[in-house]
């Protein structure tokens, strides 16, 4: 069994940073690709950024160059940096990987998400 389980959500004032963490634990074989995904109230879950197993990273538009994502193999961790926060930034942000357990299945894993708050 895998858990993932996501810190560093909080609130933040425009312009401000904030550093999540998702770190996967339990019967892992590999990982894949890890993302981050973001759900707004009154809004459609949103692409916010993933990195491949090869460190390729690709971003939405809305936080190019403003967020970035990286990865520890080493601690099965994935982060995403978030530097000049903007309200719209405001949702409930969650992580996703790509775990394989064996060597043939690969499955998507969720974190319970975190919140973050920009205030104006």
């Amino acid at each position: 069994q895998v858990q993932l389980v996501e810190s560093g959500g909080g609130l933040v004032q425009a312009g401000g940073s904030l550093r999540l963490s998702c770190a996967a634990s339990g019967s892992i074989f590999s990982i894949n690709t890890m993302g981050w995904y973001r759900l707004a109230p009154g809004k459609q879950r949103e692409f916010v950024a993933t990195i491949t197993s090869g460190g390729r990273s690709n971003y939405s538009d809305s936080v190019k160059g403003r967020f970035t994502i990286s990865r520890d193999d080493a601690k099965n961790t994935v982060y995403l940096q978030m530097n000049s926060l903007k309200p719209e930034d405001t949702a409930v942000y969650y992580c996703n990987v790509k775990i394989r357990e064996n060597a043939v299945s690969m499955r998507d894993y969720w974190g319970q998400g975190t919140q973050v708050t920009v205030s104006s």
